[in-house]
């Protein structure tokens, strides 16, 4: 469906290193634009700028948070695992997907803000290709214009629309 293209890890991990990108990306930074799906004053849902499956998305709190549970009450973690199950399901239902993968990545030396990926795997995907294998970037990323992803998160964000926001 998509064509593959090569990706410059150098200069990814060099940007991972920089100014928080998703602090950045709530500023209004036009170098760290996303395709906003959802945002509330407790968290925000986007697609990933770097996608490796079509539908790869990222959900992280609004407030600069790094530990993915040390950071959070409990109210407040179970709260953010709410949106990101709402978010994977309408994913679900937009898209032809065999399995969900949701997984929280990043470091303390790189993109330390806490997210948590949600990437749909694609049915007919061979084994050896699954799992974090999908993920590696360094494999290669999707090529997906500007218009195709800002009518996928239009998709994503009506579906959750109708079925879980309020």
């Amino acid at each position: 469906m998509f064509n593959s293209q090569s990706f410059d890890m150098d200069a990814y991990e060099k940007r991972s290193k920089g100014p928080c990108f998703i602090c950045e990306m709530l500023a209004g930074n036009p170098d760290y634009q996303h395709h906003l799906i959802y945002e509330d004053q407790a968290a925000v849902t986007f697609l990933n700028k770097y996608p490796t499956v079509y539908g790869y998305a990222l959900v992280a709190p609004r407030e600069h948070r790094e530990q993915a549970t040390g950071d959070f009450t409990l109210e407040d973690y179970l709260a953010l695992q709410r949106l990101i199950y709402q978010v994977a399901e309408a994913l679900r239902k937009v898209l032809p997907t065999e399995r969900v993968y949701i997984l929280t990545l990043g470091s303390q030396q790189g993109n330390r803000h806490v997210h948590w990926h949600i990437a749909p795997l694609p049915p007919g995907v061979p084994y050896e290709q699954q799992q974090t294998a999908v993920l590696d970037i360094s494999r290669g990323i999707l090529s997906i214009s500007d218009e195709e992803m800002a009518a996928l998160a239009q998709a994503i964000r009506q579906e959750l629309e109708r079925c879980y926001l309020f």
